[in-house]
C-alpha cells in the first residue's frame, strides 16, 4: 500500500450482480483482494462496478462504519432491486455509500432514498431497463438536510462542488447498477441517458423559500426529514423576466412554466398522465409569493396550464398511437398533484423543470420517505478522519 506494507486490501463482497465475477466467485461471495488500492480500483472498473469515475475502495473496515451510521443491521433487506432482482441489503447500500464518497453523516440519507426507489410505485426495473433518458431525482426537505453533512438547495445545487449532493446521489447510482444490475447497453436501455445518471441530489432551499415546505403538502410535518425521489429528464431551465409593474407578468410566469412540460417532444405530452417536478428559483418564489401565491396554487395553474391543441400535437412527431384530435386539448397532468413544486437553485431569470417518463405500470410515481436520523450523524467515531 501507500506505506509499503505487504498488506492485502479486501474489497467488498457485498454485490449480489458483479458484472464479471468469476462463477467461483459468484457462488463462494469470497472477499475480492488487491495487493494496493489502485489494483483494487481498476479490478472494479473491469468488472463493471463503478460508473465510470474512480471510487473510494469499500474496505471491510470503511463498509462497517457506514453500516453502524444507518442504524441498521447489515444484512437487513430492504427489497429486491431490478431489473437484476438483486437483494438490498443495508450491507450493499453502505457499500455503494463507500464507494460513491460518502461521509457516514450522509448514510441515512442514501436509505431513505433506496426505500423510496424499493416502492413498487416508483417501477425501478421499468425505469432502469427504458431507452428514454432518466434517472432519479432526490429532493431532500427538513432539518436533515443540515445534519446529514449539508445538503445543498441553492446556487448550483445539481452542479460540482457540495459534496453531500454529489455523493449521496452517486451513491444511489452506483447501487443501482451493481445491485439492481442497471447497466448501459445490456440492462440500462436509455439511447443517449444524461448527466443526472451520475448524481441528481438536491435539497429544497428552505430556508430563501416563502413558502411552507414541499413535503408539508405530502402529508409530513414541516419538521420531520424526508427523501422525495422522481425518475426525471435531465434539468430543463424555465426563462422568466420578472416585471413588477406588469399586471400579466404572473400569468406569463405560470404559463412558461407550463410549456416547459407541454412540450409535443416531452412524455410528460407524448405518454401523458405522469408526474413531473418543477423547482422554483428563490427570487420567483418571492415574486409569486408576492402575488398571494402558495406552493399549492402555482401547482393547480401549472398544471392547468400545461396542454396543447389536438392540431399542434398531430402536426409533431411526439405522439404514440391515434392521432390526435384537432378540437381537442391535450393535458400533461391528470392532477395538479401529478405535478411537484419546490424552491431551489440560485435567484435570477432561470426555474427548472424536470420533465418526467410517465411510463411503468404506476407510471413511475414520486415517493417520499421519512429520513430516520436517530444519533447517526452525531457520533463522534463517524468523523471525516475516520474515512
Amino acid at each position: 500500500d501507500q506505506h509499503g506494507h505487504d498488506r492485502r486490501l479486501h474489497g467488498a463482497a457485498h454485490f449480489g450482480c458483479l458484472a464479471r465475477r468469476s462463477r467461483a466467485q459468484r457462488v463462494s461471495n469470497a472477499p475480492l483482494t488487491a495487493d494496493t488500492e489502485l489494483e483494487a480500483l481498476e479490478q472494479l472498473h473491469d468488472m463493471g462496478c463503478t460508473d465510470g469515475l474512480p471510487v473510494v475502495i469499500p474496505t471491510p473496515e470503511r463498509v462497517a462504519r457506514m453500516v453502524l451510521a444507518t442504524g441498521y443491521d447489515a444484512d437487513l433487506v430492504w427489497g429486491a432491486m431490478g431489473p437484476n432482482m438483486g437483494e438490498c441489503t443495508v450491507e450493499k447500500l453502505a457499500t455503494a455509500a463507500v464507494m460513491a464518497g460518502c461521509l457516514p453523516d450522509h448514510a441515512p440519507v442514501v436509505v431513505a432514498a433506496a426505500r423510496a426507489v424499493l416502492d413498487t410505485r416508483f417501477d425501478l426495473t421499468e425505469m432502469q431497463a427504458t431507452t428514454h433518458a432518466i434517472a432519479p431525482l432526490i429532493i431532500v426537505n427538513g432539518p436533515a438536510r443540515h445534519w446529514c453533512g449539508g445538503i445543498h438547495g441553492g446556487f448550483g445545487a445539481l452542479g460540482p462542488g457540495y459534496r453531500a449532493n454529489a455523493s449521496i446521489g452517486r451513491a444511489l447510482r452506483l447501487a443501482m447498477i451493481n445491485i439492481g444490475g442497471g447497466r448501459s447497453g445490456t440492462s440500462d436501455m436509455a439511447l443517449m441517458g444524461h448527466p443526472g445518471k451520475f448524481s441528481m441530489c438536491l435539497a429544497e432551499d428552505e430556508e430563501n423559500s416563502p413558502f411552507t415546505p414541499m413535503h408539508s403538502g405530502r402529508g409530513f410535518d414541516a419538521s420531520q426529514s424526508t427523501v422525495t425521489v422522481l425518475g426525471t429528464d435531465s434539468p430543463h431551465s424555465v426563462m422568466g423576466v420578472i416585471d413588477a409593474d406588469d399586471p400579466t407578468c404572473v400569468d406569463r410566469l405560470l404559463k412558461s412554466f407550463a410549456s416547459a412540460f407541454a412540450n409535443v417532444a416531452t412524455n410528460n405530452l407524448a405518454l401523458r398522465g405522469g408526474q413531473a417536478a418543477l423547482a422554483i428559483n428563490a427570487d420567483h418564489a418571492a415574486f409569486l409569493a408576492d402575488a398571494g401565491h402558495d406552493l399549492a396554487s402555482i401547482r393547480d395553474q401549472v398544471a392547468a396550464q400545461a396542454f396543447v391543441s389536438g392540431a399542434e400535437f398531430a402536426a409533431s412527431a411526439g405522439y404514440m398511437g391515434k392521432v390526435p384530435s384537432a378540437d381537442r386539448q391535450y393535458h400533461c397532468f391528470d392532477d395538479p398533484e401529478d405535478l411537484l413544486v419546490f424552491v431551489a437553485g440560485g435567484g435570477g431569470l432561470y426555474s427548472v423543470a424536470f420533465p418526467s417518463w410517465c411510463a411503468g405500470p404506476h407510471k413511475n410515481r414520486a415517493v417520499s420517505v421519512e429520513i430516520e436520523v436517530g444519533q447517526a450523524c452525531d457520533l463522534p467515531a463517524f468523523s471525516r478522519a475516520a474515512l
